[in-house]
């Protein structure tokens, strides 16, 4: 399992190297351009004499957490479904998280927070690090993640993988495993939805409406699931992942003025569009298209992502004076200083789709085509989806384990 010593050799300097390059060129990035913004600076906090219960710290930090309860806990967690994956699936989560916040921290903030010279963070700069400012573009942290996973996935496809196809299936304990990491991202989406919004209604709006779609889509989902299932029963790959359809749809219209119904609707629909995507669409995808999306990214947040770009388009245009009042100026500002239309406005929402859709095709195939490469030393084909390749694993797991696939085989043999 192992492997030869060549390649044990290999992997051995492979990931320590790339660990210390990564965090090496950071560390000089934020040496030269990454300060404290006014909130977090002592000179200048105490300078403009404020009260401390005024510090955005006070109110940002609950969503921070909340957000990072789902990177680490919940999408952590959910992935471990695989039967022989949970170590990598959990352990390599943790890693990619911890090292996209410093990466985010300087990509971000060349865009959006860079004066002078320097970047400034504080705790409501971090708290954004996962999504943009403008609704138009909120959406695509999870669809163009989707669309790229799923090119980079075709790019990377070798037509032996079957090898491996045994171990692409849960067991009893891994499925268990995985509704953890869905509770958990169920709970704390609303946090993820409100936490780019302004505080006030905004913010309060983009969490009733994220929990009212949340509820349908999870309605929908059993519904759909039982209706589907062989002899009328529930999938848990269905229940795992399209409940949580709800909160993806409705990122970018979470903060407009969607109304409860229109959240109920728009949850209800996504969840009924993943979990037939799950069931019908998926196995079409890897035995005509020759794509594996062994997480379900498509489904979960691909179609339903897409759905809620069309939603926000739908819903910005009907934007109006009379239905925003005064919060116009915080959701749509130039709609409310008269310098674009509602019809216009949904015209750039539709537009911010389309060159997400093209940025997600090019950088998947430009990181399928990277992962390619020789020196980055993928694992065999017949040892895919497997723990052992990267962490120690415990003797007696190692036996559980291989138990049930030598009854496959020897049932497959017979």
């Amino acid at each position: 399992m192992a492997g030869s010593p060549r390649r044990t050799a290999g992997r051995r300097l492979q990931l320590p190297l790339l660990c210390l390059l990564l965090q090496g060129a950071t560390a000089i990035l934020f040496a030269v351009f990454v300060r404290y913004n006014h909130e977090t600076d002592a000179a200048l906090w105490h300078w403009h004499n404020h009260s401390n219960a005024d510090n955005e710290f006070y109110f940002r930090y609950p969503s921070f957490q909340d957000v990072h309860t789902m990177i680490f806990v919940g999408f952590g967690f959910l992935m471990v479904f695989l039967q022989r994956y949970g170590f990598s699936s959990v352990g390599f989560t943790f890693l990619s998280a911890a090292f996209a916040l410093q990466w985010s921290t300087l990509v971000q903030g060349f865009f959006h927070s860079f004066h002078r010279g320097h970047i400034h963070v504080g705790v409501e700069r971090l708290g954004r690090l996962s999504f943009c400012s403008w609704p138009c573009w909120r959406w695509c942290c999870l669809a163009s993640t989707s669309l790229c996973s799923l090119v980079s996935s075709g790019v990377l496809y070798r037509p032996q993988l079957e090898k491996s196809k045994h171990r692409q299936g849960s067991v009893y304990h891994s499925d268990l495993f995985a509704m953890i990491g869905t509770i958990f991202l169920w709970i704390f989406w609303p946090s993820f939805n409100s936490a780019p919004t302004t505080l006030g209604d905004g913010q309060h709006r983009s969490a009733l409406n994220t929990y009212y779609s949340l509820t349908a889509s999870t309605l929908s989902t059993f519904a759909l699931s039982a209706l589907v299932g062989r002899d009328g029963r529930l999938d848990m790959v269905h229940i795992q992942n399209a409940a949580l359809a709800g909160g993806v749809v409705v990122g970018t219209s979470a903060e407009m003025m969607l109304t409860p119904f229109g959240a109920l609707v728009a949850g209800f629909l996504a969840g009924t569009v993943s979990t037939l995507g799950y069931k019908f669409f998926t196995p079409t995808l890897e035995s005509k298209l020759k794509v594996q999306d062994t997480c379900g990214v498509h489904n979960l947040h691909g179609m339903p992502g897409v759905l809620g770009a069309l939603l926000g388009v739908l819903v910005a245009g009907l934007a109006t004076h009379e239905a925003y009042g005064d919060g116009l100026e915080s959701v749509f500002p130039l709609l409310a200083k008269g310098q674009r239309s509602a019809t216009s406005q949904a015209m750039h929402q539709l537009f911010g789709l389309f060159v997400t859709l093209i940025f997600a095709s090019v950088g998947g195939s430009l990181g399928g085509l990277l992962l390619r490469l020789p020196f980055l030393d993928a694992p065999p084909d017949s040892q895919c989806y497997e723990d052992q390749v990267y962490w120690e694993v415990p003797r007696e797991h190692e036996d559980l384990a291989q138990g049930p696939l030598r009854a496959e085989e020897l049932e497959t043999r017979a």
